[in-house]
């Protein structure tokens, strides 16, 4: 009989993504065949302190199916007792897990602080790196690193917090000389739609940089771009594969997090309704995205296609998308042949893949 595989499921975490999470989490450990795989829930509460154990699941009620959760509540995996409790050091995971998924989105967890910690405990996880999470976590960085490749996508310009809190004004001149109204404000580094605002004259203007400041430090503010939103998703590490591109239809005036996790009212066609040579296109340039960022594991990567000349616009790469089986990544490869339980066991599969490939690389050297 084969040995199962222990994986450790993280969720929560210290970010405004932390309820996104949650379902996320859930979702995976839902459909983790427990024949194959043992599983570890460990929450990251709010204020960035590992639980396991009880603490653990309790954040997952209301979200994972009951019988799922007394399921693990009797199968608790066999832990030394010291690290049974409410926190303990992640070094001594080591021994335990033989792979981590960490389903975390936004600051503290799809940023590339978490993927650090994992590699010095030299523990395989799933998903991007530490360059790859920060780099994609990061909407300046990433569209610096784009436009140095090439690839085509709307004007941008970068806001610091210190300059909202003390020079508004001049911020907002800046701003207005730069763009026509309206205007799309966002937080560099977060996701889900958290923060964001669509400003269409001055006042809407001015409190949106006061929202976006309030989650980061650093600001993107973007031109309106009259145009479909279409999304692809990608997997795989060194020869990644791009899925069927997908359009979203908001239920709202974009697509923000109300129509995101709320009220189920956007409406997403796969495919995409584009000719067939312009989803190749977008499902070329999510590779291109993917192996600009060298993301490992998956990404979402978002697009714009002009409405008035159909120009394909890069807008920005997620490694570690919304993950239910009603997300969009999910939704776009259950679409294109892949089923959701079959992408968990491929994104474990490609999380060892990655680690033993990292094994090759010689960390000593000696002078002969």
């Amino acid at each position: 009989m084969n040995k199962k595989i222990r994986v450790a499921i993280l969720y929560g975490g210290k970010s405004g993504e932390h309820d996104v999470s949650l379902f996320s989490a859930a979702s995976v450990i839902q459909a983790i065949d427990p024949e194959k795989m043992e599983i570890l829930p460990v929450w990251i509460d709010k204020e960035g302190h590992w639980r396991t154990g009880e603490q653990a699941l309790l954040a997952l009620e209301g979200k994972l199916e009951a019988k799922r959760l007394e399921d693990l509540r009797s199968t608790k995996p066999t832990l030394p007792k010291e690290i049974q409790g409410s926190s303990f050091p992640l070094i001594q995971w080591v021994e335990q897990v033989d792979v981590v998924f960490p389903v975390l989105h936004g600051t503290f967890g799809e940023d590339g602080t978490v993927q650090g910690l994992l590699e010095m405990a030299n523990i395989p996880y799933v998903g991007a790196g530490v360059l790859a999470s920060a780099v994609g976590m990061d909407k300046v960085v990433s569209k610096r690193i784009f436009a140095n490749e090439g690839l085509p996508q709307g004007r941008f310009v970068q806001v610091h917090r210190h300059r909202v809190e003390k020079s508004m004004n001049d911020v907002i001149a800046e701003l207005e000389n730069s763009f026509a109204y309206p205007m799309f404000v966002k937080p560099a580094n977060l996701g889900s739609s958290v923060g964001i605002s669509k400003a269409k004259d001055r006042a809407t203007l001015e409190k949106a940089l006061h929202l976006a400041a309030s989650y980061d430090r650093k600001l993107i503010v973007e031109e309106f771009i009259d145009a479909k939103e279409v999304e692809v998703a990608v997997l795989g590490n060194d020869e990644p594969e791009a899925s069927i591109p997908g359009e979203i239809i908001s239920s709202n005036e974009y697509y923000d997090y109300k129509a995101k996790y709320i009220d189920g009212k956007a409406v997403m066609k796969f495919p995409a309704e584009l000719p067939e040579e312009t989803l190749e296109e977008i499902r070329q340039l999510a590779i291109r995205a993917y192996q600009a960022i060298d993301a490992s594991g998956l990404s979402r990567v978002d697009f714009f296609v002009t409405n008035n000349d159909q120009r394909v616009l890069i807008n920005e790469i997620n490694t570690m998308p919304g993950f239910t089986p009603h997300s969009m990544y999910a939704n776009l490869w259950e679409h294109t042949g892949v089923s959701y339980k079959t992408l968990i066991e491929k994104l474990i599969e490609l999380a060892m893949q990655r680690y033993e490939e990292k094994k090759k690389t010689s960390t000593k050297f000696e002078v002969e």
